[in-house]
């Protein structure tokens, strides 16, 4: 037995839930396939495949008698750079053609009844039978790959069933209807993918690079690291990179949803697809065009739209059950009263008949995740990234959101604001900090060594890798010997603290600032005051939070007094000097009782964003925000957090208003139908309606924006 290898297949004609189920029921049925995940937003099949015991070309041959026409997409594509993939007009489709085909029989088979009226039932009858006939195949083929109670298979048996009852005209008016309802399914699952087809939109295609002093036109996919590229005014950015020459203001809201124009200089990052606005720019490449922050984007919202939430999966349970269900219950109408109430066989048979089109699931398989595809993309236009349904669901079911102060609540920018020294002068104590933090990628240390780098001092070299305890100390052997960066409370258990000094420290972490006290052999040497100031928008995005009945708390390994400061102006509660591990207990414990989100910045927050329902990354750092949590915010504002649950309680929303339509439309037509009210074609109708009605009501997502009301 073989390895399976992955494999992933476009699917064309796949536009509905109804046979995204159909297609993994069969794959799940062939031997050497396992791990069938499958997205009709996306028109994708992956799987991991052991070829000894399944061909591919078996799979194809599979999938082709379903009715859709498969096409592998090569590995190496899997992570190319997106393309729009333009489709056939709809007349040029396989189901087009059976709209055309089937509206020729319903026109001959008309005509003929009127011209040669002696023979009508003969050729209408005819007529709907070769009508019926594509779609009984594929109801034999989905009934053989396990899936018996297809939307084909009820729609077969319904118009065969009228032919027998002598209504082949309405067997071909049905036909006719049900073929033109699913080029109407294609065509809202069309609309549907016009979020990510917005997003590929975005990407240039071509870029100007310098090459030996010439500055030619390239495509974009075959631009390497290390290359300059020449951004105009007015062009869009060919991929992520780093200014090397020029400024001008950048509009980053196609990528971030920022709206504001960003000011990029000599050495600012950017991004691919945003727009040059006023000065020329040099860029140096420093992802490929496959690799660029949009790119990933698109593939992570591809990949969310394929994993499936949690209501969709139990929709597809339910629907497993329903259909078989409602072939029952249509059963029971047509011999129930014609045998205890002496019923009519032919009307209640013609009911049973329409009872069956009316409970096509169509429309209730496709309520929910063509609500979560819209919802992900209306997010990740907006700069909201969420990396799947599940995330997406549980969003709006959040009651408690902790936050990370450094880098969250405020800018993760400290400046130092003060240096007293306690042995020699101030910049001997800047000095050793800095040796100590050279190589940190703390913001605190980056905060010390830039004071010293303003400074202009020079530091003592370090003769060995800083040891760092997390939450209490940085610790280097310099020339003068051991010196330790430390928290006042780990000063205070290697080193005696006078009075005098701890009253200086209670003072200065009541004023909001984080005091590090620098010990060298075991001897304090002085101390620095670090103030990291609020972002701007982090109490409206509290109290945006607050409004929607959610607690709100900061985690912090920072010390209680200047945890309390920032709680009290941003006003949330504050728990104080937590270490990673605890910080990770008090998530874990808060989860138990109800869904928690925890807002970080995607590094050092790791362990608890992890344990967190959701896991949201800000997005100052994009590569790891895009890689780490379950959401990011890529406009790197805290008020993402409360759009974020907006967003979710919308699509929540529209969820279950495609429920109630789907079921509400059916238990009407239902009762119309047992009074004998709905004909067969209004039946079929009633269904078609009733999915493109759940698939324009989830598009309205689409149009959602962070400053709506939901």
């Amino acid at each position: 037995m073989a390895t399976p290898s992955p494999i992933r297949i476009h699917v064309g004609g796949m536009d509905c839930g109804a046979c995204a189920l159909k297609i993994e029921t069969a794959m799940n049925k062939l031997p050497g396939v396992s791990a069938v995940s499958v997205s009709y937003q996306n028109e994708t099949l992956n799987l991991a495949l052991d070829q000894e015991q399944t061909p591919l070309g078996k799979v194809e041959e599979q999938i082709r008698s379903l009715g859709y026409e498969p096409s592998p997409v090569p590995v190496t594509a899997a992570r190319a750079l997106p393309t729009l993939k333009p489709g056939p007009h709809w007349w040029q489709t396989g189901k087009g053609k059976l709209v055309l085909l089937t509206a020729a029989m319903l026109a001959l088979g008309l005509l003929l009844e009127h011209l040669v009226p002696k023979y009508g039932v003969i050729i209408a009858t005819a007529a709907a039978l070769i009508s019926v006939l594509p779609f009984g195949r594929r109801a034999l083929s989905g009934a053989l790959a396990g899936s018996p109670f297809s939307i084909e298979t009820l729609m077969s048996v319904a118009a065969i069933g009228a032919v027998v009852i002598g209504e082949a005209e309405e067997a071909l008016v049905v036909v006719f209807l049900f073929a033109v309802g699913e080029v109407l399914e294609t065509v809202a699952a069309g609309r549907a993918r016009a979020g990510i087809e917005a997003l590929i939109k975005l990407i240039p295609r071509t870029a100007r690079v310098e090459r030996e002093g010439k500055i030619i036109e390239v495509e974009a996919e075959i631009l390497e690291v290390g290359d300059i590229a020449i951004v105009r005014p007015g062009d869009r950015l060919p991929s992520d990179g780093e200014v090397v020459e020029g400024s001008s203001e950048v509009d980053e809201s196609p990528v971030t949803g920022e709206s504001i124009p960003v000011f990029k200089s000599e050495g600012s990052e950017v991004f691919a697809g945003s727009i040059n606005a006023n000065g020329e720019l040099r860029i140096r490449i420093s992802h490929k065009a496959a690799d660029n922050t949009i790119a990933r984007i698109i593939h992570l919202v591809e990949e969310a739209q394929e994993s499936k939430a949690p209501t969709a999966r139990f929709i597809d349970r339910f629907s497993r059950w329903y259909t078989p269900a409602a072939m029952l219950v249509a059963g029971l109408i047509i011999v129930v009263p014609p045998l205890i109430m002496g019923g009519d066989w032919m009307t209640w048979a013609y009911r049973g008949l329409a009872t069956l089109l009316i409970a096509c699931p169509c429309a209730l398989v496709i309520s929910t995740p063509t609500a979560i595809a819209s919802g992900l993309a209306a997010g990740a236009r907006q700069g909201l990234l969420i990396k799947g349904g599940a995330a997406l669901e549980t969003l709006g079911k959040i009651k408690t959101v902790a936050f990370d102060k450094t880098g969250t609540l405020t800018r993760g920018r400290p400046q130092v604001t003060d240096v007293i020294a306690l042995l020699g002068d101030e910049n001997s104590v800047l000095a050793k900090a800095a040796a100590v933090e050279a190589n940190t990628s703390h913001p605190l240390g980056k905060a010390i060594v830039e004071a010293a780098t303003g400074r202009g001092i020079e530091l003592p070299v370090s003769f060995g890798g800083a040891n760092a305890v997390p939450g209490k100390a940085v610790t280097a052997r310099l020339k003068s010997g051991f010196v330790s960066v430390g928290s006042p409370i780990f000063a205070a258990e290697k080193s005696v603290l006078s009075l005098e000094v701890t009253a200086r420290i209670n003072s200065l972490e009541q004023e909001g600032k984080t005091v590090v006290v620098v010990i060298a052999n075991k001897v304090a040497e002085g101390l620095i005051a670090i103030r990291d100031e609020l972002r701007e928008d982090a109490k409206a995005a509290v109290q945006a939070l607050k409004d929607l009945g959610i607690t709100t708390l900061m985690l912090t390994g920072d010390n209680r007094r200047t945890a309390a400061a920032i709680a009290r102006q941003v006003g949330v509660e504050a728990e104080a000097e937590l270490l990673p591990d605890a910080k990770l207990a008090r998530i874990s414990e808060i989860g138990k009782t109800a869904p928690i989100a925890m807002v970080g910045d995607g590094i050092n927050d790791a362990p608890a964003l992890a344990a967190a329902s959701v896991g949201i990354a800000m997005g100052g750092g994009t590569d790891v925000a895009l890689e780490t949590a379950d959401a990011a915010l890529l406009k790197d504002r805290v008020s993402g957090v409360p759009q974020l649950i907006s967003l979710s309680k919308a699509t929540l929303g529209n969820i279950w208003q495609n429920i109630a339509l789907a079921l509400g439309l059916k238990a009407v037509f239902l009762v119309t139908t047992l009074t004998g009210a709905t004909s067969l074609w209004m039946a079929i109708l009633a269904d078609t309606g009733a999915t493109v009605l759940v698939t324009l009501n989830a598009l309205r997502l689409l149009s959602f924006s962070t400053s709506s009301k939901h």
